[in-house]
């Protein structure tokens, strides 16, 4: 008797709020159905822990790595469900250029823009960027200072080799990087080339370092930023996914970061050309193969 109360009063209320029965109890089965997706679900959100800046492409193959082979299309939809969409973003800003002239000796671009090459550590690039951040003073005044990140990057599968870190640009910096990436691509049986742009390059010093270690030096046409674009590649990336839109008030907060950030993009950061490994991995599986 209770029920067949209960029964016509749903009517009654259906009714009233013009709600089909069937609708009623379609959206009721739904919401009494366990969550096919659950573990999906969780897996993209432990990833999106590590992985901040990955799109849907990284993590429907971070998904087949762990396991669970996903359509992109269901990544996506879930990727709404759950709010986890890419929060990075660009911004423009002067691009540092640490040309000041023909100051030294400028010498041909003997890759041109031949990026690829099947040969590890065989093809090095380096360039400078900069980036701001904020200090106070000890009269408690806020100012803008810079801080210039120098690395070497091996073409081969775009990992970074080596770098410093400066706080201001000098050639100190350039030399400590350049004798490091000399030394990690020693084990390169073929003649080496370090590309360039021309602006510490020029340096004799510089100069000097590659001819005493047998190496090929190339430069970039004078204002030419495509002339070595894998390196600009990764300098968007690095500020896409930790600068733009954050705010640094030390030196060494915004040093700690770009440190984090190389060991994460050398070890942990997959890229699609390399087969979906990061460049450390795809190095390993390559001399392992060998």
């Amino acid at each position: 008797m209770d029920s067949l109360r209960g029964s016509f009063k749903l009517v009654e209320l259906l009714e009233t709020l013009k709600v089909p029965k069937a609708t009623y109890m379609y959206w009721q089965k739904r919401f009494n159905r366990v969550n096919p997706d659950q573990e999906i679900e969780n897996q993209l959100l432990e990833i999106r822990k590590e992985h901040k800046d990955y799109g849907c492409l990284r993590l429907t193959r971070e998904l087949k790595n762990r396991g669970f082979h996903v359509n992109k299309k269901k990544v996506q939809r879930l990727i709404k469900k759950l709010g986890i969409e890419v929060k990075s973003y660009t911004r423009k800003s002067r691009r540092y250029s640490s040309y000041r002239g023909k100051v030294g000796t400028v010498v041909q671009n003997r890759i041109h823009r031949r990026f690829y090459t099947s040969i590890c550590h065989q093809k090095i690039t380096t360039d400078t960027t900069e980036f701001k951040y904020f200090e106070t003073d000890t009269h408690g005044v806020i100012r803008q200072k810079k801080l210039y990140l120098d690395p070497f990057m091996d073409l081969y599968n775009s990992e970074i080799l080596s770098y410093r870190i400066s706080e201001r640009p000098n050639a100190v910096a350039i030399m400590e990087g350049l004798e490091e990436a000399i030394q990690v691509t020693n084990d390169c049986p073929f003649r080496r080339t370090f590309h360039s742009d021309q602006g510490w390059a020029q340096m004799k010093a510089y100069s000097s370092k590659l001819k005493e270690h047998n190496v090929f030096q190339s430069m970039s046409r004078k204002g030419n930023c495509l002339d070595n674009s894998p390196m600009e590649n990764f300098f968007s990336l690095l500020k896409q996914e930790i600068f733009h839109g954050e705010v640094y008030c030390s030196f060494n907060e915004l040093k700690t970061a770009i440190d984090r950030y190389i060991y994460y993009y050398n070890n942990k950061r997959m890229k699609k050309k390399l087969n979906w490994q990061s460049p450390v991995q795809f190095r390993k599986t390559a001399q392992h193969i060998a």
